[in-house]
């Protein structure tokens, strides 16, 4: 296909998509008027059944909790497929280098950068864990926090140098982690099934609404899910930055 076909193909899909969208706009209900009887439902009932203050949680990992299932099988593919992508080819050999590529100058980090970075890691530590562990209580969540705990991870590699970063874990270690958060999703859904229920039906106790320790199965799967993303976008910081800053030759 030459430019000139992919430039046409690629200005009629986007009118195509342009017009569409200008389209589902106009059939928004006004700000403030929203009248989908399902989500007005959901926020009534989210409390009294699930002992779920957070409306939003409730519907990804409780009501709507199987295409949540879906959803992070996506990100866990997505992963995999990159890791499969920038794999290490047969006959290639990996030379570390100082922090830089040849051809590629990275200036010293600076003590104000340094201290500054380190001493931010340990908040955005603490942060994503509480975002992870108050998804259904307070805005947040597994998806919310792990982002936010990669990050965390991202400050030390900024604040340092690769091998500063690459030495807290093991590649192996990252892909076992996000293994396990995948799959502790469906073990935690799997429980419904095992006492002759559904799968991720709420089957725990729900506590006491407002406490950390409450609605059910939701905060075990929070963690699942907060485990798997910070795992998963750990391992593609690490893989890009290989590629990046380890030299890679391919022996004759």
């Amino acid at each position: 296909m030459t430019p000139r076909v992919r430039r046409i193909v690629f200005l009629v899909a986007g009118g195509v998509f342009a017009v569409t969208l200008a389209w589902t706009f106009r059939a928004l209900p006004s700000f403030g008027h929203f009248n989908g009887a399902y989500g007005t439902a959901l926020s009534r009932v989210s409390v009294p059944e699930r002992h779920i203050t957070d409306a939003v949680t409730a519907v990804n990992f409780d009501y709507r909790g199987f295409d949540t299932l879906g959803e992070e099988f996506i990100f866990f593919a997505a992963v995999v497929g990159v890791a499969l992508i920038l794999r290490a080819q047969h006959g290639e050999r990996a030379e570390h280098s100082a922090d830089y590529a040849t051809g590629r100058a990275v200036p010293p980090t600076s003590d104000a950068v340094r201290v500054l970075g380190l001493g931010l890691t340990p908040p955005t530590v603490l942060f994503g864990l509480y975002i992870v562990a108050h998804g259904h209580l307070t805005p947040g969540g597994g998806f919310q926090g792990g982002v936010v705990l990669a990050t965390g991870v991202l400050l030390i590699y900024l604040a340092g140098e690769f091998d500063d970063l690459h030495g807290l874990y093991t590649e192996t270690a990252l892909e076992r982690s996000e293994a396990i958060g995948a799959g502790g999703f469906i073990a935690i859904g799997l429980l419904g099934i095992a006492i002759g229920s559904a799968l991720l039906d709420n089957v725990l106790p729900l506590g006491t609404t407002g406490s950390v320790f409450s609605a059910g199965i939701v905060p075990l799967i929070n963690a699942s899910v907060g485990l798997e993303i910070a795992a998963g976008l750990v391992l593609l910081l690490t893989m890009f930055l290989h590629q990046t800053i380890v030299l890679r030759e391919t022996s004759p």
